[in-house]
């Protein structure tokens, strides 16, 4: 079974795809509201995971300083507002899909940061730190983005949005920890590492993937009736992907090391989407899943746009540097 887990995990620019339509097909041959009951179970199976092998303690190690501010600034006094911007500009009539938009570019960082970092040899341990910080920053600071910025145009609770950051975020990272810590003293550091930690990345897309399912199946019917909307979907996308590699890229180059600059990309571009999903279907009803479809096909474009990326590292920083040795992930 963690074979087959493992190949889903690197395959994900086909399985999401595949589970969009598998939820497509299913929304329109059936009645899908019943599939409700399960977005809760397929949420805690998305989060929970992940937060097992987050290394909270790496925040306070300190070093890359610089790194770390300008990841920052690009995740949370840029973006949020270039997503805002291309949601007005493109779906100015459809709130929703705005929301979607703006969800997923508000919780930067996700294991896809550790990941990537490491397969374009960038520096590891600022990419962990990056993403501890991304998670918790991005979640306490979501609800007061979307009642800012979005609270004219949709139906925005933000004590509801609080009560679902706190439950989908804050408890799983709480039980991660300590099933962290009761793992390490039973196997110790080493095994964990090793054999533990590398299985739970599968089971979130387990539960990511159940969510796409949910949510393409609760969606169905519309996009059956207005097909052209994934098109008009995917153009923002597209863009606000674009802008932001290319703000990391030139701010990295200009003002990073090379194995910072990769990372600050890889932390600034790879955003949480689960969490982002976690939210948009759990905190604004029936009208989250249109912002959930937003956030199923940014998995397509963030998974696949990292991939194309990592290729060109060396012709955008320049080759690893002879005396530099690869860092063993710590994620």
């Amino acid at each position: 079974m963690w074979s087959l887990l493992n190949k889903i995990s690197k395959n994900l620019v086909i399985a999401i795809p595949v589970m969009m339509v598998a939820g497509f097909v299913y929304g329109l041959l059936t009645e899908a509201a019943p599939l409700k009951a399960l977005i809760l179970p397929f949420t805690f199976l998305m989060v929970y995971p992940m937060m097992v092998t987050l290394k909270i303690r790496k925040v306070l190690e300190g070093g890359d300083t610089k790194a770390q501010v300008l990841t920052q600034v690009v995740n949370f006094a840029i973006i949020p507002f270039v997503a805002f911007g291309f949601g007005k500009l493109f779906f100015p009539n459809s709130p929703y899909l705005a929301l979607g938009l703006l969800l997923a570019a508000l919780v930067p960082t996700s294991g896809m940061t550790i990941s990537w970092t490491g397969l374009a040899k960038g520096n590891l341990a600022a990419a962990v730190k990056m993403t501890v910080v991304g998670l918790i920053v991005g979640s306490l600071a979501t609800p007061f983005y979307v009642r800012g910025l979005m609270g004219a145009q949709v139906d925005v609770e933000l004590l509801s949005i609080l009560k679902q950051i706190v439950l989908m975020v804050f408890l799983p990272m709480v039980a991660g920890y300590f099933t962290q810590r009761a793992l390490v003293r039973r196997y110790g550091q080493e095994r964990f590492q090793n054999t533990w930690a590398p299985l739970f990345p599968s089971l979130s897309v387990l539960g990511v993937l159940g969510i796409v399912f949910i949510a393409l199946a609760l969606k169905a019917r519309a996009v059956a009736a207005n097909p052209e909307q994934l098109l008009t979907i995917f153009i923002p996308l597209l863009l606000l992907y674009l802008f932001n590699y290319g703000l990391s890229t030139v701010v990295g180059k200009m003002l990073l090391p090379r194995e910072d600059a990769i990372a600050m990309v890889y932390g600034t571009v790879m955003r949480n989407l689960s969490i982002a999903l976690a939210v948009a279907i759990n905190a604004f009803g029936a009208a989250g899943s249109e912002a959930a479809l937003v956030i199923s096909l940014a998995y397509v474009v963030q998974v696949k746009s990292a991939a194309w990326y990592v290729k060109y590292t060396d012709k955008v920083f320049g080759p690893v540097p002879a005396k530099s040795q690869p860092q063993k992930c710590a994620g």
